[in-house]
């Protein structure tokens, strides 16, 4: 019998726990150092309110998960690149520059009755400020024809541009989940592991061509685990190739094969997801949209670049310290 089932025991004192120990505890949330640079979302799209939505999400996401992160989306395109590097020399006026950091400073978006400013307007608000150049997070799940662009505008400003967000295991859980949604696979509610499915193959569809699709097929493998049915990878954006991919599925033995969408939204004409469900006669799931993971994996990109800056800068001015003695 315990103490506090005893007559006339006092009561048992609740003391402070320690911190939950093994691999099923909570991480703790790390901390964002003072003065860090802040995070820009690269968002490879044109400005559509379903972009602004789905940046807006994970906006929102990314301030519940660090809100020390000061974080803006600005708009990234190929056809902007003369237009961005000029911005980052100096080119775009002033009261641009101003404006883009007030959004940036706020935490939002611009007024949805304007268009975003772009990452080169945003790049150059921080450098007038006096801030240190900010951490570009791509809005991307893989290699995309814009990163060209994001990197030379990194090497201008001596901003850090992060990797892609894939591929990476909460990628394979987004998919199953819109999979779920859209009633073909269905997903234990506790774990997401698959219990059965509707469809018995999944094209994974991507965006930035053959490149993009060949790295998608980590996240297949990851995403076929969960799903027990064998997953292919095709890119929207050459033609024939997800046509290619469920008709090598039916072949193989896929009677209902079905697409998944491997793209967050912006960085994709909405009407090639489209047009790959009309081609193919396949059902498709979603887009990722806002899932949750996905401002968990900027919010990690952004961390992981900010701790290895800082890294390096302690290991220099340990380096400058010794040869001064």
């Amino acid at each position: 019998m315990s103490t506090a089932a005893t007559p006339g025991a006092p009561l048992p004192v609740r003391t402070p726990g320690s911190r939950a120990r093994g691999r099923h505890r909570r991480p703790e949330r790390p901390e964002v150092p003072t003065g860090a640079p802040g995070l820009v979302l690269a968002v490879p799209a044109a400005t559509t309110p379903e972009a602004f939505a789905v940046v807006e999400e994970i906006l929102s996401v990314i301030r519940g998960e660090q809100p020390g992160i000061a974080v803006a989306a600005g708009l990234l395109t190929v056809a902007e690149a003369d237009a961005d590097a000029d911005a980052v020399d100096g080119g775009a006026p002033q009261e641009d520059a101003f404006d883009a950091l007030d959004s940036f400073v706020s935490f939002g978006l611009p007024s949805m009755d304007r268009s975003l400013p772009s990452v080169a307007e945003l790049i150059a608000a921080e450098v007038e400020a006096g801030l240190p150049a900010p951490v570009l997070v791509p809005l991307l799940t893989g290699p995309h024809d814009c990163l060209t662009v994001l990197h030379k505008l990194a090497a201008e400003s001596g901003a850090t541009v992060t990797d892609v967000l894939g591929p990476h295991p909460l990628l394979a859980e987004a998919v199953h989940v819109r999979l779920s949604e859209a009633g073909l696979a269905r997903a234990d509610r506790a774990r997401l592991f698959a219990i059965a499915t509707s469809a018995d193959g999944v094209v994974l569809t991507t965006a930035g061509g053959e490149e993009a699709a060949a790295a998608a097929e980590i996240t297949g493998v990851l995403l076929a685990a969960r799903l027990a049915v064998p997953v292919v990878a095709a890119a929207l954006d050459v033609p024939g190739a997800v046509l290619a991919a469920v008709e090598h599925l039916r072949a193989t033995g896929s009677q209902r094969p079905a697409l998944a969408p491997l793209v967050i939204g912006p960085e994709v004409d909405a009407e090639l997801l489209l047009a790959a469900g009309e081609e193919t006669g396949c059902p498709s799931a979603e887009a990722l949209g806002g899932y949750p993971t996905i401002g968990q994996l900027v919010a990690a990109g952004y961390l992981a670049a900010v701790g290895a800056v800082a890294a390096a800068e302690a290991e220099q001015a340990e380096a400058d310290e010794q040869t001064e003695q």
